[in-house]
């Protein structure tokens, strides 16, 4: 819209110093010609006054305004607070009729801002203002009407006062919700991002009912129960008082992460159930991998577990060799033996669960170790310990470890043969499924890429997976579950020679790290395992097992939804599936047997921290902007007004937009006041009956 807006302009034809000093020598003559009481003064006084009007040249400027229109932002919240009953509805009937009454007022432009659930908004919640910061980010402040927020008024990115804001405007909130709401939620205040294998983790949970009414405060319930679940499994519950915060101690059972799921019964008044869980994901590792490594006799290969095992730092290793059996008399005194007794009782009894992995190289039955304390090693694995064998051809004679206790955890019997010829390992048809084996490097190709052994020990596999194979396809490498525990048996005591790099050595660090961790329980190494992750959107799924795969696998959205995935077979003992991640929050993927969690940005959203409607996080901001709160839980919606600045913006049914009258000249028009010929003829006019006057 243009305008025309009058105003008086000067363009002096002298400089004003000049033209006041002829004005005070002008005034001072006419001082002087009244104080003489001479006739005609007053027309000379008009006269000069014209004259020094006309050197002031004077004008009538007339400017052509364009009005520029004001701005108001109209900023809709739709985050996930917003999803609680009956809120929905409420902004469903009240954003489009706010949006009419808007854009019906004359003069303004409006912008239009609405906030959905974000990958972030675990981390921080419901950002409004940054939006609208934006939306506003190329006009200038006196251009800016006014913010109408429609929202719960669960806002976390408030200014903390009007100067932070950029801008001073009038600020609303239309809030949604219903007053005197009240809702229950969990939180864990300390939780530590790692923990020891083993060891318990202290962390502390709190339970609050929150909205509770005074006089009902003390007829509600001040204990409750909390239940737990590791990675699917359930704990024992807890119950703790509400509104305290409890310290508990949960307990890892393998490195890698442990995902817990810790959730509270439902309180008296809820308005949903998704802050009564919490998702805490804990990194375990282990203080240190204490291993003992017992060689029957020195051979060439003993060296070889005693470098692989000391170059890891995270190994803390006991190393005993067997150098004088007792059947060996040779009558060399005691006392002059340097080497130290085999402290059998104190490593085989006293100790023997401080351990976590034992290793028999070479071993076999001479009377070290009693058979009491072969049934100790027996009772160690099936408990949850683990042992590794690996077998020289004393396995398949009279003083094999297969006739002891051990017979019963070990997964091949001897068939008291061994087997003598040149021979490249081979992985066999399960071991390139099984993840020990898949894909070690060389074993690829046929024959595989690595250097030849010499000698196995011909065995029976009883139970278990032959991961590898030797000398006419025997069992090699053998895997197997006892109880609680895992046992590895290696029926070759020449893995040396690839260390001592012979035909090119071959893979015996990763081979041997494989076997280890896959005893430790190292989830990334179980043949039988299903696993989630979400990463740019997209919900990845890999299935991994030693038999057939299934077609598909179910997944529970977070918001309850399931959905079938397909899965594709890689033929290498995974299969794989990726789906898009769109919602935020726990997804649940699961095969029939097993169950894996990923979680789309963070679990534990401050966003749920508090879904009641307030209006006490933005009152101060509102109030000292001008602007107003109105509650639209009935339904009543406030009318929407112009006011000038410096007027109140908010009444009890109405809202105000400020009138800034902000232009811009698109034109100017000047019209002298006293072009030469008028001046002329006034002056003469003057100077006429002046004279006139004087001559009476």
């Amino acid at each position: 819209m243009t305008v025309g807006h009058l105003s008086i302009d000067f363009a002096p034809l002298l400089p004003w110093w000049l033209i006041a000093a002829l004005g005070g020598v002008a005034l001072f003559m006419l001082a002087l010609a009244v104080w003489r009481r001479a006739r005609g003064a007053g027309w000379r006084a008009a006269a000069i006054l014209l004259l020094l009007a006309g050197l002031a040249n004077p004008s009538l400027v007339e400017e052509q305004r364009r009005m520029i229109e004001d701005v108001a932002v109209l900023a809709i919240d739709q985050s996930s607070s917003e999803r609680v009953e009956p809120r929905p509805d409420q902004l469903a009937a009240a954003a489009p009729e706010i949006e009419r009454r808007l854009r019906e007022i004359p003069g303004m432009e409006l912008r239009i801002v609405r906030v959905e659930p974000r990958r972030e908004e675990g981390d921080d919640g419901t950002a409004l203002f940054g939006p609208v910061t934006q939306a506003l980010a190329d006009v200038p402040a006196s251009r800016i009407a006014g913010i109408v927020l429609l929202s719960d008024g669960q806002i976390h990115d408030l200014p903390p006062d009007l100067a932070k804001l950029g801008f001073d405007a009038p600020v609303h909130l239309l809030l949604t919700g219903l007053p005197d709401e009240g809702d229950r939620r969990l939180s864990v205040p300390t939780v530590p991002s790692f923990g020891l294998v083993g060891q318990p983790v202290p962390m502390t949970i709190r339970v609050e009912d929150l909205g509770a009414p005074p006089e009902a405060e003390a007829s509600l319930p001040r204990q409750t129960q909390v239940t737990i679940l590791r990675d699917g499994e359930p704990q024992p519950p807890v119950t703790v008082p509400i509104g305290e915060e409890v310290p508990i101690e949960l307990e890892l059972d393998h490195a890698g992460q442990t995902l817990f799921e810790i959730e509270v019964q439902a309180g008296p008044r809820e308005l949903t159930l998704a802050n009564n869980r919490a998702f805490i994901t804990i990194n375990g590792v282990r203080d240190r991998l204490r291993v003992l490594l017992v060689s029957g006799e020195p051979h060439p290969g003993e060296r070889t577990w005693r470098n692989l095992l000391k170059a890891d730092p995270g190994v803390d290793l006991v190393h005993f060799t067997i150098l004088r059996p007792p059947e060996k008399q040779d009558g060399t005194p005691i006392g002059e033996l340097s080497l130290i007794a085999f402290p059998i009782r104190e490593l085989f009894e006293v100790k023997l669960d401080e351990f976590d992995l034992i290793i028999f190289d070479r071993y076999q039955r001479r009377g070290v170790l009693p058979r009491t304390y072969l049934e100790n090693i027996a009772h160690f694995v099936e408990d949850g310990g683990a042992l590794l064998d690996a077998a020289g051809s004393s396995y398949a004679g009279a003083y094999t470890l297969y006739n002891s206790p051990l017979g019963r955890i070990f997964p091949a019997a001897p068939t008291g043969d061994v087997l003598q010829g040149s021979f490249k390992p081979a992985i066999s048809e399960i071991g390139r499924r099984h993840p020990v084996t898949a894909g070690l490097p060389g074993g690829g190709s046929e024959p595989p890429a690595w250097g030849r052994w010499f000698r196995q020990v011909g065995a029976n596999v009883m139970q278990g997976s032959a991961v590898m194979t030797g000398l006419e396809g025997q069992p090699l490498l053998v895997l197997n579950r006892i109880g609680k525990g895992r046992v590895a048996q290696l029926l070759s005591d020449e893995i040396w020679l690839w260390s001592r790099g012979y035909e090119g050595g071959g893979p015996q660090a990763e081979l041997l790290r494989r076997v280890a961790h896959w005893l430790m329980k190292e989830p990334e190494l179980e043949e039988e395992d299903l696993r989630a992750v979400i990463a740019e959107g997209k919900l990845g799924i890999t299935r991994r097992s030693l038999g057939d795969q299934p077609k598909t696998v179910e997944v529970t959205l977070p918001s309850g939804r399931s959905i079938a995935v397909p899965l594709s077979d890689q033929g290498d003992g995974r299969a794989v599936a990726e789906t898009l991640a769109e919602e935020n929050g726990l997804y649940k993927v699961g095969d029939g047997e097993r169950t894996a969690f990923a979680a789309a940005g963070a679990l534990n959203s401050r966003e749920y921290a508090d879904l009641r409607s307030t209006d006490a996080l933005t009152k101060p901001l509102v109030e000292a902007s001008g602007g107003g709160i109105i509650r639209i839980a009935d339904g009543a919606l406030p009318q929407v007004r112009r006011v000038r600045p410096g007027r109140d913006a908010a009444g009890s049914n109405w809202i105000g937009l400020r009138s800034n009258e902000d232009y811009v000249v698109t034109g100017v028009d000047a019209t002298p006041l006293l072009p030469v010929w008028l001046l002329l003829i006034l002056l003469l006019g003057t100077a006429l009956l002046g004279w006139r006057r004087e001559g009476r």
